[in-house]
């Protein structure tokens, strides 16, 4: 591992190129364009109005349909900048309810989607990955994709949520 003077020495070199700049500004546009998208054409979600920007690890943003809120839960549509993939995840509005029903799908056998190994350090119960090496030529396509696959997601959650079984 680097020291923090030559990991700093490292970015400045890399700040001063400016395409970080111009890449993170774009990326960034893009998640913002992404979180409008869906509180546009998506009026039974909430969609909250604050993003995530992170440490450069992750950039994300929430919608919460309805039938989660009830639940304490919500969905993030995240950014990770290592992986440099979209994808969603179920979460808790905090550790409590995070727990309940991470242990509640665990015992339930439910695997439609990657359940975290474990809660410590975890922002989410489940993921699901929406777009591996995103192409960001064609917006509206990768708009569309993700989209969809959130879609789904919730659905699936929505229906695993709606059998009965998941009042802990």
């Amino acid at each position: 591992m680097r020291s923090l003077p030559e990991s700093l020495s490292i970015y400045r070199e890399q700040l001063q190129k400016g395409v970080i700049q111009e890449a993170y500004k774009g990326l960034l546009e893009y998640i913002l364009s992404l979180k409008t998208h869906f509180k546009n054409h998506h009026p039974e979600f909430v969609v909250p109005s604050n993003i995530y920007f992170g440490y450069m690890d992750m950039t994300y943003f929430s919608i919460v349909p309805e039938a989660l809120k009830e639940h304490g839960l919500k969905i993030a549509i995240v950014f990770l900048h290592r992986e440099f993939r979209f994808e969603v995840w179920l979460a808790g509005v905090n550790k409590d309810v995070q727990a309940e029903y991470w242990i509640l799908i665990s015992e339930s056998g439910w695997n439609e989607y990657r359940l975290v190994p474990t809660l410590r350090g975890a922002d989410s119960i489940l993921e699901h990955v929406l777009a591996e090496n995103p192409d960001f030529n064609d917006l509206d396509k990768l708009t569309n994709k993700i989209e969809q696959e959130t879609l789904q997601f919730i659905n699936e959650v929505e229906k695993f949520l709606s059998r009965g079984k998941t009042q802990p």
